[in-house]
């Protein structure tokens, strides 16, 4: 692997701004992406533009794409972002917003996949969002593919992603009666006292014993502070690492009754991606660990995290799934993300001979999902 190659790559990448709500830059982004890409792989994408936003899919070679590779291009961090933390090497380390997630991964994916007939890459504008335009041509292509690789940085100790929490997000909204807080509060409902009330209920469904978290987020609720509150409301965050958990806790937040009378509960939302569970990457982390053995490099293992991805989306479609292949860094949406430079080159080279491996016997990394 071209080291300089793949450091000027990431570093044309991450010049180019792409903050995920700005569907301006993520276009520019994208033909910036496209650019870099065509370069590599020696042909142009094909843009798939869904609500003003621009998602770049390449079919490399002549065979069906047995072999779904998928990152993203846009990033948390707001234009100007650069002019404070500007993309730089130094020591060892390449500093720059978007850099570890993840416009090396993208660099790493344009070299492993240089000349590979049966692969196709996606390479969409709004993960961070939570991939609301995307959702349907991830999951199209993850059903079409025997196995799936996600370029999600690694986590910090540079282990591969093997389990991803799904992820439920919910708003619970009361709405109660407003009165005056002095002359007559006997005659409101207190909507914000009722909220207290489902923020424990709320909190009393996570199961720590087993990774279920569930967490009362943004707060809101009154008008001024001698009125009693008639509206309140609270976000919801929850993390599962099983389908039957997650279906257990949408089960009860929809089933939350008021204790104050007269309150009406009003319980939006519901589960936003699927959990990547640990069956999904089990056969393709033991396929990657016997492929780096194989070509002289780090073997590499296995860990579970709680965030989510798009590897949520194509695990949930019952599709092996195996992530964390992008670079090795640290500080991913913070001022201090980095990547490392003395592991851009071996893990490009490990992501080159999985796909490799892959493709010469595509045979079934994990028992389908019922439906698939």
């Amino acid at each position: 692997m071209d080291l300089g190659a793949l450091i000027s790559d990431t570093r044309e990448l991450v010049a180019c701004e792409s903050p995920s709500s700005d569907l301006a830059a993520v276009a520019r982004s994208a033909e910036v992406t496209a650019q870099v890409g065509a370069r590599r792989l020696g042909s142009e994408p094909e843009r798939v533009v869904v609500g003003g936003r621009t998602h770049l899919r390449w079919r490399l070679g002549s065979a069906p794409g047995s072999v779904l590779v998928l990152g993203h291009h846009d990033t948390v961090w707001p234009l100007g972002t650069l002019e404070r933390y500007p993309c730089v090497v130094e020591d060892g380390i390449l500093r720059g917003p978007g850099c570890l997630d993840m416009k090396a991964g993208l660099a790493m994916a344009f070299h492993a996949l240089a000349g590979l007939d049966g692969v196709t890459l996606l390479v969409t504008g709004d993960e961070e969002l939570g991939s609301p335009s995307s959702r349907p041509l991830v999951e199209e292509e993850a059903r079409a593919a025997g196995a799936a690789l996600v370029l999600e940085a690694a986590d910090d100790s540079g282990a591969l992603k093997g389990e991803r929490k799904g992820v439920s997000l919910y708003e619970v909204r009361v709405r109660g009666r407003a009165s005056h807080a002095g002359l007559a509060p006997e005659q409101g409902v207190n909507a914000s006292v009722e909220l207290a009330h489902q923020v424990l209920a709320l909190a009393a469904l996570a199961r720590p014993d087993l990774g279920t978290t569930v967490t009362p987020t943004l707060m809101r609720g009154g008008t001024t502070t001698n009125t009693v509150p008639a509206d309140a409301s609270v976000a919801v965050d929850v993390r599962v690492r099983t389908v039957a958990e997650q279906s257990r806790v949408d089960h009860a937040v929809n089933a939350l009754r008021a204790v104050l009378p007269e309150v009406l509960l009003e319980p939006t939302g519901g589960p936003n991606r699927p959990p990547m569970e640990a069956r999904s990457s089990a056969a393709l982390l033991d396929r990657a660990a016997a492929v780096a053995e194989r070509s002289g490099l780090p073997v590499p293992f296995g860990t579970a995290v709680g965030g989510a991805s798009d590897g949520n989306l194509t695990a949930g479609v019952g599709t092996p799934t195996l992530d964390g292949l992008g670079a090795v860094g640290g500080g991913a949406h913070a001022a201090d993300e980095h990547v490392r430079v003395d592991e851009l080159a071996p893990r490009t080279r490990l992501l080159a001979e999985l796909v490799r491996d892959l493709l010469s016997d595509p045979s079934a990394t994990m028992e389908p999902e019922e439906g698939r």
